[in-house]
């Protein structure tokens, strides 16, 4: 499929692939009612666009579209394939230790515990240590701070979602990935 048949989804199922790149509710009407789009650059600006008029109730709404990795078995998990990419792409990587999933578990906690919404940061390509140090230099922020981080790191997944949605759907498979991404 193409932008231009995505232009041609009805409403509903418009708003359901736009939910699939984020969650705030706002953020996915102001899509709807920019459609239809001339083209992919001009989806994606206007998706950052849409996205920086939102308020915090908006971004708090997107991030609780993140799951938020609860136990050390699913840190894990989520690490184990990217410590093969990246020992490809970087020698010098290190696969995750237990010590690092573990504090990088407690560190996800005591954010939580200190901003009131999970830790929010683009993933993508970024090993277990790099999340730890990313989560590490955050924590210590305030709310204010920490919120415009979050905000500017959640608008980096709509764009890759998005991307992900057009490659999707340009590639004729579903049009939807039903599974939610594994975010920190």
């Amino acid at each position: 499929m193409t932008i231009t048949e995505l232009n041609q989804l009805d409403l509903k199922t418009a708003h359901q692939a736009f939910m699939q790149c984020c969650t705030a509710e706002a953020w996915v009407e102001k899509m709807l009612l920019d459609m239809p789009y001339d083209n992919v650059e001009t989806l994606s600006a206007q998706a950052n666009s849409n996205w920086q008029g939102l308020n915090e109730a908006d971004y708090l709404q997107a991030f609780e579209g993140h799951p938020k990795i609860g136990d050390v078995s699913s840190l894990r998990d989520k690490y184990r394939a990217t410590e093969q990419l990246a020992a490809g792409e970087q020698s010098g990587v290190n696969s995750a230790t237990e010590h690092a999933l573990i504090e990088l578990k407690q560190l996800n906690d005591d954010y939580e515990d200190k901003f009131g919404f999970i830790f929010i940061v683009c993933a993508t390509g970024k090993t277990a240590q790099q999340m730890l140090n990313i989560l590490a230099l955050r924590i210590v922020n305030d709310r204010t701070a920490e919120l415009v981080n979050a905000a500017a790191e959640q608008r980096k997944i709509l764009q890759i979602r998005i991307e992900k949605m057009i490659t999707n759907l340009a590639n004729n498979t579903p049009p939807l990935n039903q599974k939610k991404e594994a975010q920190s």
